[in-house]
This record gives C-alpha cells, structure tokens and sequence, in this order.
C-alpha cells in the first residue's frame, strides 16, 4: 500500500437537501480513481430539519468511509426559487458543518470555475462537463444520476489544486 504522502483523496459534493451527489476521487501518482459515487435523496414527506440532518449524517459516514485529504463542494449560483436556494443553503452549511467537525478542509468551487478545469471553456454545457468526467474516469457511460456526475466533477476539480 502506497503511503499517504503519495496519494489524495478528494471527496466532491454537489450539495442538495433533496438529492446531495457525492463522488469520490483517489489521485495517485498521477492517475485517478473513483471508488464510489452516488446520489443521497431525502423523502420530500419529512420536514426540512429531518433531511438536513440525513445529509450531514451521509458526509459524517463518507468522511469515515473514505477519509478524503479534502472536501470539494460546489457553491451556490443564483435560483429563481428563493425558498429553494435557501434550503440548498442549509444544507450547504450542514456539510460544511460536518467537515469542519471532521477536521477534512474544505474547497469551494463555482459551476463556472468547475466548467473551465474540465472543459477549458467556462461556459461549456452541463452534457460536456458530463462526457469530460466519463473520459477522465475511463468510465464506458456517463455517471448517473447528474448529481453524482456533478459531485465527481467538482472532485476532479478539486483533484487538480
């Protein structure tokens, strides 16, 4: 086993209250792996408190499971819904929570600077950000759902400080 100076683990999180994407990155000596990806969706029947909690509870056990060196988390752009982006605030400040209380530093990334790292163009589209994080991960299909495409995509930023 390749001693952790060698290796980075970087945990990206699309955040959400709804569905929180998550992915996984390990770079070691110049190549990248994802262990897990994957997307954390809340009942909308529970109230806002309930699946916030759920949320942090899921970044405490990834935080555990895969003992990122950093956590990636993508930050807010501007909604239409102000209820909405509230409570994705919410959730955003739970996450950090749960990474502060893990002691794992954090990075934020915008959707424009993640857009330029993949792609080269900060305005690329949503489809070409995706085919990117297939290609860099040598998967054969785009991760599903998007959340999880979006998490890994902001950990394959991250990756790359």
């Amino acid at each position: 086993m390749p001693s952790r100076k060698q290796e980075r683990r970087v945990l990206g999180i699309d955040p959400g209250y709804g569905r929180m994407g998550y992915g996984v990155v390990y770079s070691l000596k110049g190549e990248l792996t994802c262990p897990t990806y994957g997307c954390l969706e809340t009942p909308a029947s529970l109230p806002l408190a309930e699946r916030l909690y759920a949320v942090g509870q899921a970044v405490t056990e990834l935080i555990k499971t895969y003992a990122p060196d950093v956590v990636g988390i993508e930050t807010l752009f501007f909604q239409k819904n102000v209820k909405t982006a509230i409570a994705v605030a919410e959730a955003r400040g739970v996450i950090l929570a749960a990474c502060a209380a893990a002691a794992v530093p954090i990075i934020e990334v915008s959707p424009t600077h993640i857009k330029q790292a993949l792609t080269s163009y900060g305005k690329a589209e949503k489809q070409q950000v995706q085919y990117m994080v297939r290609h860099i991960l040598h998967f054969k299909e785009i991760p599903k759902p998007d959340d999880a495409a979006d998490a890994l995509a902001v950990a394959l930023t991250v990756s790359s400080y």
